[in-house]
């Protein structure tokens, strides 16, 4: 899969791929991350992104022609999809990761500031996502978010795919709590269930736990 990202701060975006599980992918040739700096398309000498809001207000808005022209050289192929990271966006959970994952390019719109230009949307008109709600000083964040989860979906990111079928939120509950040594820590000890190898009551065990553990920290989840 290949991400395209729109960022006035393209360090924040390729430093994350320098460590760990997304560093393998990209030298795996699993995903490929490019960035665009709207900066590098603007008309005027001082690379000015932004400027002050029509009717007043706090804050400077970010411009259209950087941006647009931007997205417009970005090279796309057929199944692509474009996300603009907005705290107007639509909430990015498990399932809409699982849709993104379907597509071979995503190309990823970073806001900073007050936020888009209007016409920024009319005219791109991306799928707009939210990583929740509270608001950031950019979509940089947001961004790597996506990624990181999209990229875990992908045949031979994660050394077993099997790690990713137990995660929360892939049947729908949170992951049952996990042990490993010593089978005693400070008196808090390893449920017995778990070390007689019947690997039945073990499935069984870790499912009520989901299911309890959900109940309590996301009911809203067990509709």
């Amino acid at each position: 899969m290949r991400f395209d990202v729109l960022t006035l701060f393209p360090e924040m975006i390729e430093a994350n791929f320098e460590y760990s599980i997304m560093k393998r992918a990209v030298d795996a040739g699993i995903i490929e991350i490019n960035t665009v700096n709207p900066r590098d398309y603007t008309h005027n000498k001082h690379r000015k992104v932004d400027d002050t809001p029509y009717g007043g207000g706090a804050g400077m808005v970010l411009m259209p022609q950087p941006y647009v022209d931007a997205y417009d050289a970005v090279e796309k192929i057929t199944n692509s999809c474009t996300v603009m990271l907005t705290p107007q966006g639509e909430p990015f959970n498990n399932k809409i990761c699982a849709e993104l994952a379907g597509y071979e390019q995503l190309i990823l719109l970073c806001g900073h500031y007050e936020g888009f230009d209007e016409r920024i949307r009319e005219i791109i008109k991306p799928r707009e996502i939210s990583i929740g709600d509270f608001v950031l000083t950019g979509g940089e964040l947001p961004a790597l978010c996506i990624i990181d989860s999209v990229s875990r979906r992908l045949e031979g990111t994660l050394g077993k795919i099997e790690s990713m079928e137990d995660d929360s939120f892939s049947d729908g509950l949170l992951e049952y709590p996990q042990y490993t040594k010593p089978r005693d820590f400070r008196g808090y000890k390893v449920p017995e269930v778990l070390l007689n190898g019947n690997h039945k009551e073990i499935e069984e065990f870790r499912h009520q736990q989901k299911i309890e553990r959900t109940k309590l920290r996301r009911p809203d989840l067990l509709g």
